[in-house]
């Protein structure tokens, strides 16, 4: 077994432990969702389409290039370009983690454009954040089954507003990211609260 090998199994397994705590919260439900992680020659190990992340295996983990073109010949998911560009755009980016929770799809059909985060203590579970006083914005992406014009949508307003925490794709779910995977999940976790606290105070649960 080669280092590139324990390093892929590393990552995997990570990977499989995150979805599996992620399906635990009921944040996947069927074959929901996708999760990453870069590897350290710029290849990247994600989950194959159509595998429930709660009973990952890693068979279930394959090998993608930068430009999400499949190395080992299984099929990655077909938003594999939402990860890649994120990878491409933020080197300090390790890990790319999709739920598709029930708080992310209520949170879009309550709020238009964006929700904003602000005033919470757990805000301080971000990277970069360490007060409660600030104002996140997370921007909400319409659904659109064409891959290159989501990406390419998400790619302009990060052009336009500089680095954010997330994205949420309305009616989908939303994708978080960070320096590893158990980065991606703190923030997973955290936005979930937060969302959930939001749907909230608006009567909604």
């Amino acid at each position: 077994m080669t280092l590139k090998t324990d390093e892929f199994y590393c990552k995997a397994d990570e990977l499989i432990a995150a979805g599996r705590f992620i399906d635990s919260k009921g944040w996947v439900p069927a074959t929901s969702g996708n999760f990453s992680a870069r590897l350290s020659d710029g290849n990247i190990a994600i989950t194959v389409s159509g595998r429930h992340k709660g009973c990952l295996q890693r068979e279930d983990i394959m090998v993608i290039g930068p430009d999400g073109r499949s190395l080992d010949g299984k099929k990655p998911s077909a938003e594999t370009l939402l990860h890649t560009s994120l990878y491409q755009r933020f080197p300090l980016v390790n890990s790319v983690l999709h739920p598709h929770s029930i708080n992310a799809t209520l949170t879009a059909r309550l709020f238009k454009d964006l929700i904003v985060l602000e005033n919470y203590e757990l805000l301080k579970a971000l990277n970069g954040v360490d007060t409660h006083e600030i104002r996140i914005s997370i921007p909400i992406f319409a659904n659109d089954q064409d891959i290159p014009r989501l990406a390419a949508a998400v790619e302009a307003y990060l052009d336009k507003h500089g680095e954010i925490h997330a994205y949420i794709i309305a009616g989908h779910g939303f994708y978080t990211w960070g320096p590893s995977v158990a980065d991606a999940l703190r923030y997973l976790e955290a936005l979930e609260f937060l969302f959930d606290c939001e749907i909230r105070l608006r009567g909604v649960k």
